[in-house]
């Protein structure tokens, strides 16, 4: 380790800064954010100190940076871009006993500046020492899309309860299981969801059971995620922490492979897949499996492709969590018509071609298809089919009975937004023939209305998706 990471507490301590570039400017940001005093030295300011002029912390000489300006600091910082005036600022630090930081003068500098996110409390300093500072900007953007604004809040949060923590949980052990507990446990999960009052009301409560002299056992919780059409790219932040928390998931056939190892790894896996009359699990017994692991305390992590309340009978699973009042969160996911169709090139509305769009399943309870046909035949108007492949003859034969021209154009996307993905292009009545000649076997979203003629002029994106399915679905590092 070539420098020692520390944060510097420079709360309404004295920073100094030489030059009014924007690289100066940067620095000012970074030091009133910190809640220092900031003296500024230059003739004159760059426009990107237009934001920071205003703030009474921060003060401006019209001049360049001389030896007595850097006494009182704590940090001075070179950003004049003249070589003379670094070597002032240099010298005059080390005279006061100064750290020092000169932009692009790796001689001049008692520290590196890191590559910052930014989640207060919450700090991330990212420092190549000075070797690569564009891994440390890439690691840094990755960092930002796996830590949500809202971490920064919920330390916040947790930090107003640590002096009663201490006071009433005594073994440091204890204190730290706790607090895992708590903020990857549904006090986490309620304030970060947007309910703070009722975190607090949890965690008094957890607090009270872990202070008593017999705590009683811990009861699980159900996420019910969507993990969008198949695309990994498509998952949400809290569907892929959630993931990396469950103690064992419950998946169907439609989450593949490559969502499946974004999972933790010791986490166990349960497979409770549908085909058609091949049921792996009948639902009623997938519902109260949720309900059999919650009851052994693990955190079950529901695992539904597309969206769990859009033809995903996430409905009927949380009715059964409540019936045993088992907690439940439930994350929605992209569902299939949107996902596929965005992948395929056709909008699913369009004001020359389409004001509205129906989402229909082609398989009802017990396998019956019940659909009021009439409003699904109205004019400018897209459908979307779910799980409508092994019904599309009748679904297509009922639609031109109740008045549709036989001349609608349709489509049917095969594994939409994955590598595999494929798209049949027809109408209404040519439909089935050509899906049984293409031998698609699902899953399949079926799209009717004249939005599918855009996509011929729109094709280009589909075929640059086919590029980018196969850079996504490399191995990913574990998040």
């Amino acid at each position: 380790m070539d420098y020692l990471p520390i944060f510097l507490d420079i709360r309404d301590r004295l920073v100094v800064i030489d030059g009014g570039t924007t690289v100066a400017a940067r620095r000012a940001d970074r030091a009133l954010a910190a809640g220092a005093k900031v003296h500024v030295f230059d003739p004159e300011l760059s426009e990107e100190f237009a934001p920071y002029l205003a703030n009474p912390n921060l003060t401006h000489f019209p001049r360049p940076l001389a030896d007595q300006d850097v006494r009182d600091a704590v940090v001075a910082y070179g950003a004049s871009e003249d070589d003379g005036r670094d070597a002032l600022l240099h010298q005059a630090a080390r005279k006061h006993g100064v750290l020092a930081n000169v932009a692009d003068v790796a001689e001049y500098c008692d520290f590196i500046t890191p590559s910052v996110v930014d989640r207060a409390p919450l700090v991330v300093a990212i420092s190549s020492g000075g070797a690569a500072p564009v891994i440390a900007r890439i690691l840094r953007a990755r960092i930002e899309s796996l830590l949500p604004p809202a971490y920064g809040r919920l330390a916040e949060f947790v930090g107003r309860f640590r002096t009663q923590a201490s006071e009433r949980i005594r073994k440091t052990l204890d204190r730290r299981r706790f607090w895992e507990s708590a903020i990857e446990g549904p006090v986490g999960d309620l304030f970060l969801s947007g309910a703070p009052d009722a975190a607090e009301r949890q965690l008094m409560s957890e607090l009270d059971e872990a202070a008593s002299e017999n705590p009683r056992g811990r009861i699980g919780e159900v996420y019910l995620v969507g993990a969008g059409p198949g695309d990994p790219d498509l998952l949400t932040f809290r569907a892929l922490r959630l993931m990396q928390r469950a103690d064992v998931v419950v998946y169907d056939r439609l989450v593949g492979k490559d969502i499946l190892d974004l999972m933790r790894r010791d986490a166990e896996r349960v497979y409770v897949g549908k085909l058609p009359k091949q049921h792996t699990m009948q639902q009623e017994d997938i519902s109260q499996l949720l309900v059999d692991l919650a009851l052994q305390g693990k955190r079950v992590l529901r695992l539904k492709g597309g969206d769990p309340f859009i033809f995903g009978r996430g409905g009927e699973e949380i009715e059964k969590l409540a019936e045993n009042d088992i907690p439940f969160q439930v994350v929605p996911g992209v569902t299939a018509a949107a996902g596929c169709a965005a992948y395929s090139g056709i909008p699913l509305t369009h004001r020359d071609h389409a004001h509205s769009c129906m989402f229909v399943t082609a398989h009802g309870k017990d396998g019956v298809l019940g659909l009021d046909w009439d409003v699904l035949i109205r004019p400018q108007q897209t459908v979307a089919v779910y799980m409508g492949l092994s019904n599309l003859a009748f679904l297509s034969e009922e639609i031109i009975k109740r008045g549709l021209s036989p001349d609608t154009p349709a489509a049917i996307i095969d594994n939409g937004t994955r590598e595999n993905q494929r798209v049949v292009i027809g109408t209404v009545t040519d439909l089935v023939g050509k899906a049984r000649e293409a031998g698609l076997k699902g899953p399949s979203i079926i799209i009717i209305g004249s939005v599918v003629t855009l996509h011929d002029q729109l094709e280009w994106f589909s075929k640059r998706e086919e590029s980018r399915f196969r850079m996504s679905l490399q191995p990913q590092e574990s998040l």
